[in-house]
């Protein structure tokens, strides 16, 4: 029987994190194998673990949650998550439910096929995307993809859909390795599975925006900050 492990990285989600338990929950107790769904809040200052903690999670999920002060950033949330699946195939997922969980299908299609890391991609062919961005955070981010890329020696039109599905022997190995606790722990993470041989495959899915993002890049000094984050990946991994 197949066995799933889903951390969900939390930051002042008591109100969009209400679908997303709702529906997650309601999805994985309809198939036939044992699932986990993590909650790790990264240092919440309102509501989120009472809220989390209200679910009854059914009768084959296990519902756990997290919680540290102070704020630690995404990266953060999801490594401490990651490293705490237990199970066979362990994955993340955004707070906000972007990527309905029905999607997961597709990811869990490649494992069974021998990937040790399948990706959700906003940007193949197949993939479905109902609510766009802005125009300059869509332009900005075809912009910092191509220059990651090129930087990192990676190929893939998008890093940062978050929902990605690994492994749990990809999974501890990587994310023990990672060293960002930003929002560009994805290229990261991903760098280091090319350095490790792990065989990464990617999937289309659908995706809808949703508005009051917790990650925001209304400056300048913002954008400016993703492409210091990525310019620190190999220094930071120099022995």
């Amino acid at each position: 029987m197949q066995k799933l492990s889903i951390i969900i990285p939390a930051y002042n989600e008591e109100d969009r994190i209400v679908q997303t338990i709702s529906k997650t929950i309601f999805y994985l107790n309809e198939q036939n194998y044992l699932s986990e769904i993590l909650v790790v809040s990264d240092g919440s200052r309102d509501n989120t673990g009472n809220v989390v903690k209200g679910f009854d999670p059914g009768k084959n999920v296990t519902l756990k949650f997290f919680e540290y002060h102070p704020n630690r950033g995404k990266g953060y949330a999801v490594r401490y998550g990651m490293l705490q699946g237990k199970f066979e195939i362990i994955m993340f997922m955004d707070a906000d439910y972007s990527v309905p969980m029905e999607e997961v299908e597709k990811g869990l299609k490649l494992i069974d096929k021998g990937a040790d890391i399948a990706i959700a991609s906003r940007a193949i062919e197949g993939s479905a995307v109902s609510q766009h961005q802005n125009f300059f955070r869509e332009v900005s981010a075809k912009l910092y993809t191509f220059i990651q890329n090129l930087y990192l020696g990676i190929n893939y039109r998008d890093t940062q859909c978050g929902f990605k599905l690994f492994t749990r022997n990809a999974a501890q190995k990587l994310f023990s390795e990672q060293k960002l606790n930003s929002v560009i722990f994805d290229p990261e993470i991903l760098w280091l599975a090319k350095k490790a041989g792990f065989k990464v495959a990617e999937f289309p899915v659908e995706w809808k925006h949703m508005e009051d993002s917790r990650i925001q890049y209304d400056s300048l000094m913002k954008s400016l900050f993703v492409f210091q984050e990525l310019f620190r990946i190999k220094k930071l991994h120099k022995k």
